[in-house]
């Protein structure tokens, strides 16, 4: 298997995992009035090939969905780590 596609799939799981997580938490924060996770800290993780496990933690949790920044932003990056994980797929 392409080494590089493994990388970016390992990156892509772990992140995602990472980023569900992170929102989560500052959804709770948010929730009992807590420190919170700047939203460019949230939009870095995304960015970050965690967009997938942005997205979850997005809809799962309702957290940043009245952002239009989070609401076009997240969703773009999903497409295009899937798009990069489609063509490395087929370079295998």
């Amino acid at each position: 298997m392409n080494t590089l596609f493994t990388a970016c799939l390992a990156a892509e799981i772990l992140m995602s995992l990472v980023s569900f997580c992170v929102y989560a938490y500052d959804k709770r924060q948010a929730k009992t009035g807590g420190w919170r996770v700047p939203e460019r800290t949230l939009l870095l993780l995304a960015l970050a090939f965690g967009a997938p496990g942005a997205l979850a933690g997005m809809r799962v949790m309702h957290h940043k969905t009245l952002k239009k920044r989070f609401t076009l932003t997240v969703p773009t990056l999903l497409v295009l780590q899937l798009a990069l994980l489609s063509y490395l797929f087929s370079q295998i």
